[in-house]
């Protein structure tokens, strides 16, 4: 029984030997607190290890980890306490310390000096490290813009000992959007109302920034209830709107948002505005072969049927009474809600209560009423 007890011993021993780590080790951890300046890191062994809070910020500043996470970082102290960091800062950074950052994939600091021939000189450490144009930013930018920040690089290339170094800042930047994006992506769900900035206007509608570069759609048709002819006139790149998850399309990648929806629909109040019979004032807002269509309010259109203006003798006569943009006196005519439509007629000088008036008077299989006559005369054509 004695050599099972030592054998026990030992293992017990070396199960609470505190590990030895090395500066510009990487290795991975999970996370047990977070205090209010650094958290602390379970990387096995007796110990914990520390890491600074800011480092696990996000750029609006707030943390982005959790107690239980794990997350892969390098040692850059082991006096007194065992200290972790994502970053290498560019003063602080070694030629090992490099090394390692290049083979783990680890972010460090750098400082753009100056514009070279074809990038940019970038101070990371005591080593001088190059950055193509094309690697700078995910945008076009001008190349001084960018002399004297300190950004964040990845090394790509490490080669003859640290004295061919190429940095790039692109591929820190997309991967952070590829993060935004996946958490973005989670909150779109048809019916969702999110915040997002217009990134371009088309004749067709214009595509919304939702975050972390993710797009949605928000077609010419869903801007407003009313007609929209030109959506350059009401939203700018840059604008900042509120919009409505319509549909998502996971298969096609396609987010259809709308604006329109924030609002009610006018049509849901017709029937309390509006009666067959009533005079309203209408702006004509276009002409077609077979009448002119009336806006009543925003998002609410009546159509005066050709056969209810006045006869002229020709075919197409009845449009030179009548003009896009004239606002004119209308009468309702009909009104079906169900299927959005109300017919309307030019008010001309006799009113059209009282034509209402005579025709009901008049024997049911009698000419019937103004109202019939115009309605039985839009039926047939406003298909």
């Amino acid at each position: 029984m004695k050599e099972p007890e030592e054998d026990f011993a030992a293992m017990f021993e070396a199960s609470v030997k505190a590990k030895r780590y090395e500066k510009g080790q990487t290795l991975e951890g999970t996370i047990v607190a977070i205090g209010p300046a650094v958290a602390f890191v379970d990387v096995g062994g007796k110990g914990e290890a520390t890491i600074d809070i800011d480092e696990l910020k996000d750029a609006d500043g707030r943390v982005e980890v959790a107690v239980g996470d794990r997350i892969r970082a390098m040692v850059v102290s082991t006096e007194g306490e065992l200290t972790l960091s994502r970053k290498l800062a560019r003063g602080a950074a070694t030629d090992r310390q490099l090394e390692d950052a290049f083979r783990a994939g680890l972010p460090v600091e750098g400082k753009v000096e100056k514009v070279v021939k074809g990038g940019y000189e970038v101070r990371v450490g005591r080593q001088r490290a190059f950055c193509p144009f094309s690697q700078i930013d995910t945008s076009r930018t001008e190349p001084p813009a960018h002399e004297g920040k300190v950004y964040e690089f990845r090394i790509v290339e490490y080669k003859e000992g640290g004295r061919n170094i190429i940095v790039s800042r692109r591929a820190i930047l997309e991967a952070q959007q590829r993060e935004s994006a996946e958490q973005v992506r989670r909150s779109i769900v048809a019916g969702a109302v999110l915040t997002g900035r217009v990134a371009s206007v088309r004749d067709f509608g214009a595509f919304v920034d939702l975050g972390g570069g993710v797009q949605g759609l928000l077609h010419v048709s869903e801007i407003g209830w009313s007609r929209v002819s030109d959506p350059s006139q009401i939203l700018k790149a840059g604008d900042e709107i509120t919009v409505k998850v319509l549909r998502v399309d996971d298969a096609k990648q396609k987010i259809s948002l709308g604006l329109k929806q924030l609002t009610a629909d006018p049509w849901s109040s017709v029937h309390e505005k509006y009666a067959v019979g009533q005079v309203h004032t209408g702006r004509v807002t276009r002409l077609t072969e077979f009448g002119a269509f009336v806006e009543l309010e925003p998002g609410v259109e009546g159509l005066a049927h050709a056969s209810t203006f006045a006869p002229t003798g020709g075919s197409q006569g009845w449009s030179s009474q009548i003009a896009p943009g004239m606002t004119r006196a209308f009468a309702i005519l009909s009104i079906d809600v169900e299927k959005k439509r109300i017919g309307v007629a030019l008010q001309e000088a006799e009113d059209v209560h009282e034509y209402a008036e005579r025709a009901d008077a008049a024997p049911a299989e009698g000419f019937g009423s103004l109202a019939d006559k115009l309605r039985g005369a839009l039926e047939p054509r406003d298909k």
